[in-house]
């Protein structure tokens, strides 16, 4: 099974940090160019333990919708989304965060089954949760992204 493992130093406390990256506004300013567009259950706002929210977006030419719910949540040291349907075989994102000398350590941890073998896949993947983590990384150091 494939896995991603990311870890971006954001210079804020760990709370505002958590907060942003359950924030479903904050989700859709950072998936330009594929607009990611949450289309039901929680639309808007900061995401709790147990929401779903139904995303529609366009990748690779083909518009897609992925049902997402928090399934674990410590508040505020790490959450888990997992798909509960969508394209993908498995989706289970683990999202943790620690302190660091700098403000805060937040490590993302993907493990997933694409449908088919698709090389490239995984390199669009990494690049989307990084474009993510540098639109959290911005709004949190007070920055406009």
């Amino acid at each position: 099974m494939p896995r991603i493992y990311l870890e971006t130093v954001v210079a804020a406390e760990r709370q505002l940090v958590y907060d942003l990256s359950l924030d479903v506004d904050v989700h859709m300013g950072s998936t330009r160019p594929s607009n990611e567009q949450a289309v039901l259950g929680i639309t808007h706002g900061r995401m709790t333990l147990h929401d779903e929210v139904t995303w529609k977006a366009r990748h690779f030419g083909i518009t897609w919708r992925v049902r997402s719910r928090i399934t674990a949540a410590e508040p505020p040291t790490t959450f888990t989304d997992e798909m509960q349907s969508g394209p993908f075989r498995r989706w289970c994102h683990v999202h943790r965060f620690e302190a660091h000398p700098a403000g805060t350590l937040m490590v993302d941890e993907v493990d997933y089954a694409a449908p088919v073998p698709v090389p490239v896949l995984h390199g669009y993947m990494v690049r989307l949760l990084q474009a993510r983590n540098h639109h959290i990384r911005t709004l949190a150091e007070g920055g406009r992204a």
